[in-house]
């Protein structure tokens, strides 16, 4: 890695304590301490998916991460979970470094309560007036995630997003660019404009330490960019939360199971409060039986648009090393 590359994440790798400021995406049943190690052994920065586990599962991830690196690497939490104080206790009490917050706008009590710990916090921004708020609340550094990431995504697109918020947030605290990345040129130019640092998650899906089901991984090394969709919405009154994933037999059975819902609120047969929880339980459990169990017709199956990027099943550093061989090819063109 050139002088050049250094200088241009330096401020990412500095806040992250990390040799690349690379942070690896936070995916539900995918980022377990086997991939989280490996990504930060390798020298990107490893965080766990906090997702729906308990206070004591938690605590048994961060403490079998730390078995597997000395390097540094960060919690996920989803601010809307339940147990979000127990959860927050946890990494306070395991002395982590790092913890992103995700799945909503964080209370800036929680955020206090963490930095108080003298713990940096992540927040997602999803807009500038949100990433203005967030900075104001005391969010140490800040992820844009434009709509082509994986998983539960926004309605504007990452180039759009970073044009926006770089420019007037990008000084004041570590800015890292999320959603459809998946090479080093992609990176370097992100950095160009002003970011810290970026955020991966699809790329790293098919690496020999993730420990997804092979039928998950399969599914993302056969897909294109444009099989990755967001999950449809047949009527407007009962709004779907967008979801990009792989289309499969799952997301056309999820419209007709909207359809009958549909029609059964236009007989009077349900209410809308009732119709609106029929669609939004058609998912529970599935993104667990795409990883765990394999179920890749029926399940959802969560990727992102660079999932045309992944072409091979292969270790983490090898991964890494393919994107910073990449950024470094592409300001070796620049001179």
């Amino acid at each position: 890695m050139t002088k050049t590359l250094e200088n241009l994440w330096g401020k990412g790798t500095e806040f992250l304590g990390s040799k690349y400021a690379i942070l690896g995406g936070a995916m539900t049943w995918v980022s377990d301490h086997n991939l989280v190690a490996a990504i930060s052994n390798a020298g990107g920065f490893g965080v766990i998916a906090c997702g729906a586990m308990t206070p004591d599962l938690l605590t048994q991830e961060i403490q079998k991460t730390k078995t597997l690196t000395q390097k540094p690497f960060g919690v996920n939490l989803i601010t809307m979970h339940p147990d979000m104080d127990a959860l927050v206790q946890v990494c306070i009490d395991e002395k982590m470094s790092h913890v992103v917050l995700a799945g909503g706008l964080p209370s800036s009590n929680t955020i206090k309560t963490l930095k108080d710990h003298g713990i940096k916090v992540i927040c997602f921004a999803p807009a500038l007036v949100l990433a203005k708020k967030l900075l104001k609340n005391g969010a140490d550094a800040l992820v844009i995630e434009g709509m082509e990431a994986g998983g539960h995504i926004g309605p504007v697109s990452t180039t759009v997003l970073a044009q926006e918020i770089l420019p007037e947030v990008g000084d004041q605290v570590p800015v890292f660019i999320a959603g459809g990345i998946g090479r080093g040129e992609a990176i370097i130019s992100y950095l160009e404009m002003g970011a810290a640092g970026v955020q991966l998650g699809t790329r790293f899906v098919c690496a020999t330490e993730c420990r997804a089901h092979e039928k998950f991984k399969q599914a993302f090394i056969r897909a294109q960019a444009r099989d990755a969709i967001t999950s449809p919405q047949l009527d407007p009154r009962f709004p779907v939360i967008p979801v990009r994933g792989l289309v499969n037999k799952g997301v056309m059975a999820f419209l007709e199971h909207q359809r009958k819902v549909v029609d059964r609120f236009n007989s009077g047969e349900i209410n809308q409060k009732e119709g609106q929880l029929e669609i939004e339980h058609f998912w529970a459990g599935s993104l667990r039986r795409a990883v765990i169990e394999g179920d890749i017709e029926n399940g959802s199956v969560m990727a992102g648009q660079s999932v045309g990027m992944v072409k091979k099943e292969q270790p983490v550093q090898e991964i890494v090393q393919e994107l910073i061989d990449q950024a470094q090819g592409a300001l070796n063109k620049r001179r």
